[in-house]
C-alpha cells in the first residue's frame, strides 16, 4: 500500500512542479502580449490563446498536487476544531462520498465532448488561432483521473494513519503536536 501511495504522490508532485514552471512561462507570454499590443500595436491571436491553453493545463494538471498538499480552500468552521482523528474521518468520508464520485462524474460527462473533439481534430475557430484544441480538451479527462488517484492515495494514507502505521501524516500530526504543547 505504501508503494502505491508513493507512486501516486510522485506523479502529483512531478506534475505540480512542472506546472509551477508553466505558470511562470504563462506570465512571461502574457507580458509579451500586452507589450506588443500597447507598445507596438501588434497582436497575435495564437499568442493570446496560448495563455488560455497554458492556464487550462496549469489548473487541470495542478489540482492533484494542490490536493496532495491540502491546499484547497476549506469553509468548514467545525473541521478546524476537530481532534486529529475527527479530521481524518471527515477527510476519509469526504473523499469517498464526494471527491471520488465527482471525479467519475466529470470524466463521464467529458468523455463524449473530448471524443468528438478528437474525431474532428478540432482547432481554434478564429483566424490565426492555435490548432490542437482537441489536445487541450483531453486534459478534461486527465484531470479527474489524476485527482481520483490522489484521492485513493489520500484514503490509503488516512487508513494507515488511523491504524498507527503512518504516525507523521500531515495535517494530522501538526494538530497532535499542537495538542501536546497545550
Amino acid at each position: 500500500m505504501k508503494a502505491l501511495i508513493k507512486t501516486i504522490e510522485v506523479i502529483s508532485e512531478v506534475l505540480g512542479k512542472w506546472v509551477s514552471w508553466l505558470s511562470l512561462f504563462m506570465v512571461i507570454v502574457m507580458f509579451l502580449v500586452v507589450v506588443l499590443r500597447y507598445a507596438f500595436s501588434l497582436g497575435w491571436e495564437g499568442m493570446q490563446q496560448s495563455v488560455t491553453y497554458m492556464y487550462a493545463v496549469f489548473f487541470l494538471l495542478g489540482i492533484s498536487y494542490t490536493q496532495k498538499h491540502h491546499g484547497h480552500v476549506r469553509v468548514d468552521i467545525f473541521y478546524q476544531n476537530f481532534p486529529p482523528k475527527g479530521k481524518a474521518l471527515v477527510d476519509l468520508v469526504g473523499t469517498l462520498l464526494l471527491m471520488l464520485p465527482m471525479c467519475g462524474f466529470i470524466f463521464w460527462n467529458s468523455l463524449d465532448f473530448v471524443l468528438l473533439s478528437w474525431q474532428t481534430m478540432e482547432s481554434s475557430n478564429t483566424a490565426g488561432g492555435l490548432p490542437g484544441v482537441f489536445i487541450l480538451k483531453s486534459f478534461l479527462l486527465v484531470m479527474p483521473v489524476l485527482l481520483f488517484l490522489q484521492g485513493i492515495a489520500q484514503i490509503l494514507k488516512i487508513l494507515l494513519w488511523l491504524r498507527g502505521e503512518l504516525p507523521h501524516l500531515a495535517p494530522y500530526d501538526a494538530a497532535e503536536k499542537q495538542e501536546a504543547a497545550a
